[in-house]
């Protein structure tokens, strides 16, 4: 269903507006990729193991996506401001209670509301897009806000391991409760509401509840969402497992470790970049399919490698840098599709989208945390498990219902 109302791309090359958004929907990663390089630390602090403090990056991300299933709802029915007031402050105020956290079961409680609150940028930044652009316009923006987001992971692990170093740990978590209340500011004197009040969905449990009933039963919706959140539990397993892997297995200094994390993110920014140059010469489905292949034959060649007894620190670095560039590519594309028929429940979609993705992320992360034999092993066979499901998944599920609806299109 097409928003007649949208634009097909954004009018400037990185227009105000979406430079808030991205700076929104990078919360997430910034709340992770900041803390990263402390696991150490904290679990000699709490006097856990590191299996433990990796829990409060999954209670993150179980945070992020139940959170989203009540943003989206909300911000069909009141508009995407007033839920971003609440996200934000509860967000604001989660930062704070983890930087004063006493132990590590307080420290994943508190992540989990953090992450409550942060999902509400992301989820709400996803349906500005579609309220604004039409499809290949918002795989366009989904692509230039890659360039904001980007900027997460390159800088985060490299502003932690300075400050973990300078004063601590939970210096961190006062540094993120303050870029919370800058996006707070930011979003009551900047950003405009883009939902039309004469089209706001009436907000009703049941209704609400049919909604994503009827978003469940929708194959392309589905099955371009898991596309797109396969690889991202890929992502999340290599943001969960490469503290140990890169700091304890091959001995690379925390205040180091930004440097490994940023040259990935770069890869991601570059990607994500030169995808926004092609949607506008090939079809979304041809690059998303092509791109597929990329993080499914690297993570799958490394795995093996790894259970061979490569224990390589070359060989992993080249696998997690082609595993994250290809996700440039891959999310914007697969985002664009899922949502192109929901313009009516755009936020109620998004949201659904959001939490399968992140479900996915949460799965990856406990296996993460459970599997752990002191080797590369968990981490890439979670990674290829990742990749050779979403090539898979796009190739005999996606695919073949996204040409099925569009050779349907003309008739209708």
């Amino acid at each position: 269903m097409t928003n007649t109302s949208a634009t097909s791309a954004p009018e400037k090359l990185l227009p105000g507006w979406l430079l808030l958004l991205g700076a929104l929907t990078a919360i997430g990663s910034l709340s992770i990729d900041m803390y990263l390089p402390s696991f150490p630390t904290i679990a000699q602090q709490f006097g856990v193991g590191s299996n433990l403090v990796q829990l409060t990056l999954a209670a993150f991300l179980v945070g992020l996506a139940v959170g989203q299933m009540f943003y989206g709802p909300l911000s069909d029915r009141f508009g995407r401001k007033p839920p971003l007031y609440v996200g934000m402050t509860l967000y604001l105020l989660g930062s704070l209670a983890c930087m004063v956290s006493q132990d590590v079961t307080a420290l994943i409680l508190f992540r989990f509301l953090q992450g409550l609150g942060g999902c509400a940028g992301m989820v709400i930044g996803r349906a500005v897009i579609r309220d604004r652009l039409g499809t290949t316009g918002a795989a366009k923006a989904f692509s230039l806000m890659m360039l904001v987001m980007g900027l997460a992971p390159i800088l985060a692990p490299l502003i932690g391991g300075a400050v973990l170093k300078l004063w601590g740990w939970r210096v961190i978590f006062g540094g993120l409760a303050g870029f919370g209340l800058f996006c707070l500011l930011a979003i009551h004197y900047t950003m405009q509401e883009t939902l039309d009040r004469h089209k706001a969905e009436p907000l009703h449990l049941g209704r609400t509840l049919k909604q994503y009933g009827r978003l469940l039963l929708d194959r392309q919706f589905v099955a371009y969402s898991l596309v797109g959140g396969l690889i991202q539990g890929g992502m999340f397993a290599y943001i969960t497992g490469s503290s140990f892997v890169l700091i304890e297995l091959h001995g690379i200094k925390p205040e180091h470790f930004g440097f490994v994390f940023g040259t990935n993110a770069f890869g991601l920014i570059a990607a994500s970049q030169i995808n926004a140059r092609l949607v506008g010469k090939y079809s979304l489905d041809t690059i998303l399919g092509r791109a597929l292949w990329i993080p499914a034959m690297l993570s799958l060649s490394v795995a093996l490698l790894v259970a061979c007894g490569v224990n390589s620190l070359p060989v992993l670095l080249v696998g997690f840098f082609g595993f994250l560039a290809s996700y440039g590519f891959i999310s914007p594309n697969a985002s664009a599709i899922a949502l192109s028929q929901q313009g009516k429940q755009a936020g109620v979609a998004s949201a659904l989208m959001g939490t399968l993705q992140f479900a996915l992320g949460i799965t990856s992360g406990i296996s993460m945390s459970l599997w752990h034999d002191g080797t590369a092993l968990p981490l890439m066979v979670v990674m290829a498990i990742c990749g050779v499901g979403g090539l898979l998944l796009h190739r005999f599920v996606a695919r073949p219902e996204h040409q099925r609806l569009l050779q349907k299109a003309p008739q209708t």
